[in-house]
């Protein structure tokens, strides 16, 4: 059963660090195409990591200050969140694609996606 469950979120001040979290179950993430998505009124793509090639790619809104990777042992995706700004502010939503679609593409069109986390609330607020 394929299950993703999103943590680490929280409230944080501007310029504030988090790390996200999501651990997958049922499939391997080595293996596939793990989305980072945020929505505050639309939901956007936020970076991805390949499975094919460990590829990455972000959203020229966090390009330089989120870092996503992966841990193949404990089967986990993380998003590290450097330099936060109030924009920052949304749900965050891990998300995994089987067919390994381009990012650009699953970026925009989160329907794509096959299965979803429940998602965890970064605050960035003073």
């Amino acid at each position: 059963q394929v299950q993703l469950v999103e943590s680490g979120g929280g409230l944080v001040q501007p310029g504030g660090s988090l790390r996200l979290s999501c651990a997958a179950s049922g499939f391997t993430v080595h293996d596939v195409t793990i989305g980072w998505f945020r929505q505050a009124r639309e939901r956007e793509g936020v970076s991805f990591i390949s499975g094919s090639d460990g590829s990455t790619y972000y959203a020229d809104s966090v390009k330089g200050r989120f870092t996503i990777s992966r841990d193949s042992a404990k089967n986990t995706v993380y998003l590290q969140m450097n330099s936060l700004k109030p924009d920052d502010t949304a749900i965050y939503y891990c998300a995994v694609d089987f067919e390994g679609g381009p990012p650009g593409l699953l970026a925009t069109m989160p329907s794509l996606m096959d299965y979803w986390g429940k998602g965890t609330l970064v605050t960035v607020s003073s």
